[in-house]
């Protein structure tokens, strides 16, 4: 057990560390299940309305790609959480992955980990509290998501296996992070290799859902992802599958502490690279460094914005016969009929689109951090390059990459929208200006996170906090009836409504200069203080 010696001294210092940041993504994904159920509840109030629902879902090859097959038609936990098992598994994949290489390969690339090593603990302390925290994390996330959903009305039993289905998830993609933390000698890398395995099993579960005749309904169960949604929360409660996800992880930790003991600390099994001794022309500018540095992540974000966009637009020709109920349609008829339904659903896809452009620039912006730390910065900054430049080359990648994300969305989501509904040329242009008004909000989270950095370095990793409750706020407040003046806090909140609402130019305004004023903030603070 030597080789363990200090895991339970490393576990206090990450909660400590994440002391804002754990708690803080636990009540917004607790909110988002409780508030989607509850939301979605007063929709479906008797069973033909959730059949009709259910049947429309399952007959969309889009729709069943993006979140799945409805096992059971008549079921109002179902109905109500259909959007969120698929998906929220993958975000919370996601967040226990980074948990991992957060404690583990991040520590190392920091030497932290080298330093700590040189007391009494053991070779595998530094694992064991990373997957001890993760996992923590979400079984307490998937238990407190039950008992929300339990507390708005939902069946006890579909309850406790939804929040199976997340933890299970989370479990698997913690044995992931584990693994590929022993790979790279960075945690940049690290979490790429992450986002990899991510998006290939959610594309295998979307391949085995939306399998048209069922004979490759199998390819689902060589997914973590299609494996969670088989627990089948509120249609059969089939806790046993969470089998499948345990021994998973077992075998990904049993690789990861073999690998181990096969390298340094600090090291990784995948050696970086050498570059050439001089550089190329096209490297010898700050922003030709920053676009160099950035470009294989927004490639990849840019091909997943590219197909969300595709996907969104083409469920938008479906999306009428999810309002099924008298009461509900004679509302949205009232409002505009069909095509209020659908643009209704157009702008708030758009919004969560936007969210998901936020979490790129804030991880672009982090980038200026995680430069500084590794001491990567300061030998630039000590030749001709000003400290200005080199943060205006950085910001510029993150303001100009969550442009182009944004942007492709909406080109792709007008296009398939267009398609669908007969009218491209007409659809394009709302939806690029759907998307072009989630610039200021986004833009404004990335600034927030930039002047972190310039004025308290040390606490820029609470940018994932105040953006996870901006999503809470702008996203569920009104859900939850909190008061207006707290949901103005989130600047998601003051997105204009488009397609199909009106808009205004000062909020979108307002949103900028706040934006512009946090950079020239970040800007004048970063000039003065020390390096480090």
């Amino acid at each position: 057990m030597k080789d363990f010696v200090g895991t339970g001294t490393l576990v206090r210092l990450a909660l400590r560390r994440d002391r804002v940041l754990i708690p803080t993504w636990i009540v917004v994904f607790v909110a988002m299940a409780a508030g989607s159920a509850q939301a979605t509840m007063d929709l479906y109030t008797d069973p033909q309305s959730r059949i009709e629902a259910a049947r429309t879902s399952n007959a969309s090859p889009a729709l069943v790609s993006l979140y799945g097959r409805i096992f059971d038609e008549t079921s109002l936990g179902e109905i109500s959480l259909f959007k969120l098992t698929a998906f929220g598994a993958v975000l919370v994949a996601l967040l226990a992955s980074i948990l991992v290489v957060r404690h583990t390969r991040s520590e190392e690339e920091s030497g932290r980990l080298e330093l700590l090593s040189a007391g009494v603990l053991g070779r595998y302390a530094a694992l064991a509290a990373a997957l001890l925290v993760s996992a923590g994390t979400v079984v307490l996330l998937g238990f407190l998501t039950a008992l929300a959903l339990i507390g708005v009305g939902l069946p006890a039993a579909g309850s406790f296996a939804f929040g199976l289905v997340w933890a299970s998830a989370g479990l698997s993609f913690a044995g992931v992070g584990a693994l590929v933390a022993q790979l790279s000698e960075g945690a940049r890398t690290a979490n790429g290799f992450t986002a990899i395995a991510l998006g290939v099993s959610y594309v295998l579960r979307a391949i085995g859902d939306s399998s048209a005749d069922g004979k490759s309904e199998w390819v689902s169960w060589l997914s973590p992802i299609g494996w969670s949604q088989q627990i089948r929360a509120y249609a059969g409660d089939r806790y046993v599958v969470v089998l499948l996800p345990l021994v998973f992880l077992a075998l990904l930790v049993a690789g990861a502490l073999a690998l181990i003991r096969r390298r340094d600390v600090g090291a990784g099994l995948v050696r970086p690279r050498p570059g050439p001794a001089v550089a190329a022309p096209s490297l010898r500018s700050p922003l030709a460094l920053a676009w160099r540095l950035h470009r294989g992540s927004l490639y990849g974000w840019g091909f997943a914005f590219l197909l969300l966009g595709l996907l969104v637009g083409n469920i938008a020709s479906n999306v009428d016969g999810f309002v099924s109920s008298p009461s509900a349609r004679e509302m949205v008829q009232k409002l505009g009929g069909v095509q209020a339904i659908t643009d209704a659903f157009l702008s708030t896809e758009m919004g969560m689109v936007g969210l998901l452009a936020s979490a790129y620039g804030i991880q672009a912006a982090l980038r200026l951090r995680s430069e500084e730390t590794a001491l990567r910065a300061e030998p630039l900054l000590a030749t001709g390059v000003t400290r200005t430049r080199w943060l205006a080359s950085h910001v510029l990648m993150a303001l100009l990459g969550t442009a182009a994300l944004i942007l492709i969305a909406g080109l792709g989501s007008g296009l398939s929208s267009g398609a669908s509904l007969g009218n491209v040329g007409h659809q394009v242009p709302r939806m690029l200006a759907a998307a072009a008004v989630q610039l200021p909000a986004i833009w404004l989270v990335t600034a927030l996170v930039v002047a972190l950095f310039g004025i308290a370095p040390k606490l820029i990793t609470a940018a994932w906090a105040l953006y996870g409750l901006f999503l809470l706020l702008g996203q569920f407040g009104a859900v939850f009836n909190l008061p207006q003046s707290l949901i103005n806090l989130s600047p998601y909140g003051h997105t204009p409504r488009l397609p199909g609402g009106t808009f205004t130019t000062t909020p979108v305004l307002a949103l900028v200069a706040i934006a512009a004023a946090l950079l020239l903030a970040a800007q004048s603070t970063f000039r003065r203080r020390d390096i480090g």
